[in-house]
């Protein structure tokens, strides 16, 4: 079954002009141009407008999305990570809201009982925030001066392709731990000790840790929470896991 570019833009809400510019950058070619100049679109087609769209959602520009879908050989696999990070930032703005709606209901309170308001927990203001990347990279900057000069050298070398293709990896990669963890596997299983042996190659391409610094990392992990945050958003206690199957790791292999 086969719809025109009309019925297409009905059903997606995207207008008919931006799937036509689709088309003219090879973004989204339709399966076929009827003789009356009209595109049309078969079931792949809107199954690839979905992910454009996803991919949107995601803020990421038409340049990085053609690389995705030129790259990717497993489509559930792809849809599965986008559904992931759709799930984690669902829960970071139902947090918001609850964050917004508690300080609402304490400022009213205070209001009605004509007295000055009154934070219970003054930290329940910031729940659900997230730091900006500038303080983020000045608190790495802080803490580890070496790791950070040195993984600025590797990220400026990267170009938004590589960048995408390496935050894809990445939550492949986390998805494939949480498997394992789910499953009970052991952190000394060789089967995670592979993905860890993947997730440290990763690291050095940014910085090349020892043992001390690779647990260290793993620990971090653990105890920071915008690190923790992100592991435990793909399954719960994720984070213990990775941390533990570094130290496995380190021992076992790093001086």
């Amino acid at each position: 079954m086969a719809w025109s570019i009309a019925d297409v833009a009905r059903m997606s809400g995207v207008t008919s002009r931006t799937l036509r510019h689709y088309d003219e950058i090879g973004l989204l070619p339709p399966a076929w141009i009827g003789s009356n100049g009209h595109r049309y679109y078969e079931e792949a087609d809107l199954l690839r407008l979905q992910q454009i769209l996803l991919m949107r959602e995601l803020d990421l520009g038409l340049r990085e999305i053609r690389a995705v879908l030129e790259s990717q050989v497993d489509q559930v696999a792809v849809l599965r990570e986008h559904h992931q990070r759709l799930l984690a930032e669902r829960n970071r703005l139902e947090t918001l809201a609850r964050t917004v709606g508690r300080t609402i209901a304490e400022l009213e309170e205070g209001k009605d009982n004509n007295a000055m308001t009154k934070i219970n927990r003054p930290e329940n203001l910031f729940e659900g925030f997230e730091p900006s990347s500038a303080e983020e990279d000045a608190e790495v900057r802080e803490r580890w001066p070496e790791a950070w000069a040195e993984s600025r050298q590797a990220v400026e070398t990267m170009t938004d392709e590589d960048t995408e293709r390496w935050q894809r990896e990445v939550t492949a990669q986390m998805i494939r731990l949480a498997e394992f963890m789910v499953a009970g596997t052991p952190v000394t299983d060789p089967a995670v000790q592979a993905e860890v042996d993947a997730h440290y190659q990763g690291i050095c391409r940014f910085w090349t840790p020892n043992a001390c610094g690779y647990k260290g990392l793993g620990q971090t992990y653990v105890d920071d929470p915008r690190f923790r945050a992100n592991y435990d958003k793909i399954a719960d206690g994720l984070a213990v896991y990775q941390r533990d199957a570094m130290t496995a790791y380190a021992d076992a292999r790093l001086n």
